[in-house]
């Protein structure tokens, strides 16, 4: 399995954003996503660095690997 790269809450929201995922709203330091015909939402802490459990966390809650999440990344 890749090691998670350190990334910082809007990095990680882009990456999402990439994948089909919208911000609907922001409530303090996190941002809030979801998307058409998923049952989750994302709720991704607007933080200079994200903890690598917690993006683990929200990898896994959007119904994907971490190959495809940093694949979103690069691309």
């Amino acid at each position: 399995m890749p090691a998670l790269p350190r990334l910082s809450g809007r990095e990680t929201v882009r990456a999402f954003e990439s994948l089909g995922w919208k911000v609907v709203r922001q409530k303090g330091s996190h941002i809030i996503l979801i998307k058409v015909g998923h049952i989750a939402t994302l709720s991704v802490p607007d933080h200079k660095e994200v903890a690598r459990g917690t993006l683990r966390s929200l990898i896994r809650s959007a119904g994907l690997t971490v190959s495809e999440f940093i694949d979103a990344l690069k691309g």
